[in-house]
């Protein structure tokens, strides 16, 4: 599916050997956090590092051994890429200034310039072989437009009050940035793609369900571990991440299953 195959391998097998290296350092010393974290915060950035791992091991295996023809392994591909960019997006926004901070920023930058560099070498003929059933197509669409209305509403109904008594926030911040800056509007883009029955769409979908679902996932199990840090657990919170995330996957999986990308 992407062109220019070899090069673009080189910048995964990067991006992967990088983001691994970080996370490695912060599930192993710990202490890397304790100047530029909250203790609350801690569990959750311990969980994102420990999916961040298995990210980065998968896509070491896939950007080995993927070629040409595998389309799926490299939609995979950039579904990583892009839990990575949004990832190490949020410890450069927050100013997570350790001494892992240019580490952080080289990986940010390097798996958005990877996500960009694949995309534009995107085969626009087989792009034109790509099927989906309509129900496909209007599960696509209608998730993709149902996530960002109702994520635009929370993050925007917590913006509010903050612009009117013109508090700053110290942590998270880079999720409302992040969101409604990239995610929400390429989610509308695909959504968009998907009813024009533009392939592209269907490419687009997958990408998007898995970034939130490694995301979501990493949210659900750093609630999960908050007794391993002497904090208390809220069950509710916890239950809603993990199956809003397995909900993702499932349209992960149907969107590559039931897609036919015709070589």
């Amino acid at each position: 599916m992407i062109k220019n195959l070899e090069i673009n391998k080189k910048i995964w097998l990067s991006a992967a050997f990088l983001s691994l290296i970080a996370a490695l350092v912060g599930v192993f010393n710990q202490d890397v956090y304790s100047a530029v974290l909250r203790a609350d915060l801690l569990p959750g950035t311990i969980s994102q590092d420990f999916v961040t791992i298995l990210a980065a091991i998968v896509l070491l295996f896939l950007s080995l051994k993927t070629d040409q023809k595998d389309t799926k392994k490299q939609i995979v591909i950039l579904s990583l890429l892009a839990y990575i960019f949004y990832g190490y997006g949020i410890y450069v926004i927050e100013r997570m200034y350790n001494g892992l901070y240019l580490l952080y920023i080289a990986i940010f930058s390097l798996s958005f310039w990877a996500l960009i560099y694949s995309l534009i070498n995107i085969d626009k003929d087989l792009l034109k072989n790509i099927q989906a059933a309509n129900w496909l197509r209007n599960l696509s669409a209608g998730f993709l437009i149902f996530t960002a209305f109702l994520f635009y509403f929370l993050w925007t109904s917590q913006l509010l009050p903050l612009m009117r008594t013109g508090e700053r926030i110290d942590f998270l911040y880079s999720i409302y940035i992040l969101d409604m800056a990239f995610v929400l509007p390429a989610i509308l883009i695909s959504a968009t793609l998907v009813i024009k029955r533009n392939p592209l769409g269907l490419v687009f979908a997958p990408i998007l369900f898995s970034k939130a679902f490694t995301l979501l996932f990493s949210v659900g199990l750093g609630s999960f571990l908050k007794p391993f840090f002497n904090q208390i657990p809220a069950p509710g919170e916890t239950a809603f991440y993990i199956v809003l995330s397995m909900l993702f996957l499932v349209l992960m999986v149907l969107s590559l299953w039931k897609t036919r990308f015709q070589e």
